[in-house]
């Protein structure tokens, strides 16, 4: 057996021993592995690491072990340039029961081959893999998303489907506990996805001491509770290289003026492509179409004014470029899951409800923790025992 100073022992070719078929009884979710690849932005890898690599056990929460492994030879590099370096290699996952990957830096290429064998090994020998955000592009090219229900941040999510047709994506979910293999949305939603572990292997109150400690609501609500009226929130946010991008002044342009009616023809003009070219570049760019992402914006943009606006349903419609009410309830409701008159009445009720109980709050001076998030209602699925 060969000894790799980056990746540990490389297993023996072959039948699978016995002493592997041994460690595999023996894994323990507690044993958390953090894959850490090149390129990756740095807040969302320090999710799994702040919540599965500090000792708060004077806090009530259970102790975990965390593992920070290399999933590539190094040097690794964050989004920005920062410099990280992995104590440990693809090796140290066979001893972890929770193997999370909290972001893979490509939508259209997959990680390295060793990588791959390693997610995969590790499933198949027992483990609880996890993707967050991206990383559901890794166990999608792992095949570890084959024939389940997955989810990724909604701009990116189309672009899986595609690159993995078997795999059922619903941008929608807040996170998808599908047994042993989980994904989550965006940045926020990997915190509640690494917050949901905990509860699941400890239980309520371990998971509510952390989101204590960090600050956090223990548990945003889930869908079961939307019966006034669903308020799905999407993220206007644009991958964080964009800037850099020729395309960038263009994607701009259409965000200063989704008032006006302009189409995907517009956008390739100003950008002086054919539709065709620019079709390509755009999706290259963001992994959605562009007339998708056009369409996004509008509702997004829709959603703010009903939210801060009296404006009517007619008068948002026109204000957010598009041609008519019925094109927006339409967009509206496929999105969002709501018709935009319900979903005003439901987030006009909710910042009432909160109005009063920071009112009631503030009359008899709690210092109880106060949820930080946004009246939004995102959506959890969790799989049915078996």
């Amino acid at each position: 057996m060969s000894q790799d100073p980056m990746h540990g022992p490389e297993p023996a070719k072959g039948h699978r021993s016995f002493a592997v078929d041994s460690l595999a009884t023996r894994r323990r979710r507690e044993i958390v592995a953090v894959l850490l690849f090149s390129g990756s932005p740095l807040f969302e890898s320090s999710i799994p690491l702040s919540v599965f690599g500090v000792d708060r056990q004077d806090s009530g929460v259970p102790r975990y072990r965390l593992l920070a492994c290399a999933g590539e030879d190094g040097p690794l590099r964050t989004t920005r340039g920062l410099e990280l370096r992995a104590p440990y290699g693809l090796g140290a996952l066979s001893r972890a029961g929770t193997i999370i990957v909290p972001a893979w830096r490509s939508i259209t290429g997959p990680p390295p081959t060793p990588a791959l064998a390693a997610l995969r090994r590790a499933h198949s020998e027992g483990a609880r893999v996890v993707g967050l955000s991206t990383g559901a592009f890794a166990l999608g090219a792992a095949g570890l998303l084959d024939g389940r229900l997955a989810t990724t941040h909604w701009m990116y999510a189309p672009t899986l489907a595609k690159r993995f047709p078997s795999v059922h994506v619903d941008p929608r979910e807040l996170f998808v506990d599908d047994g042993s293999i989980l994904t989550s949305a965006g940045t926020s939603a990997g915190i509640d996805l690494c917050l949901h572990i905990v509860r699941v292997d400890h239980g309520p109150e371990a998971a509510q001491a952390l989101a204590r400690r960090l600050v956090l609501p223990a548990r945003r609500p889930p869908a079961a509770e939307a019966a006034q009226g669903p308020q799905r929130h999407l993220d206007r946010s644009l991958p964080e290289d964009i800037g850099a991008d020729p395309l960038a002044e263009v994607v701009a342009w259409a965000l200063e003026h989704l008032h006006e009616q302009f189409d995907v023809e517009t956008l390739a003009a100003r950008a002086y492509m054919s539709r065709r070219t620019f079709d390509r570049r755009f999706r290259s760019l963001t992994g959605s179409a562009p007339l998708q992402w056009l369409i996004t914006q509008r509702v997004l943009q829709a959603q703010r004014l009903l939210e801060v606006s009296d404006y009517s349903v007619d008068e948002v419609a026109g204000r957010c470029g598009f041609r008519s009410p019925v094109a927006l309830r339409g967009h509206f409701r496929r999105q969002l899951g709501s018709s935009p008159a319900a979903y005003r009445a439901s987030y006009r009720a909710r910042q009432q409800q909160q109005a009063a109980a920071a009112v009631g709050q503030s009359a008899t001076r709690t210092k109880a923790p106060v949820d930080v998030y946004p009246p939004r209602l995102p959506q959890q699925r969790v799989r049915p025992p078996q």
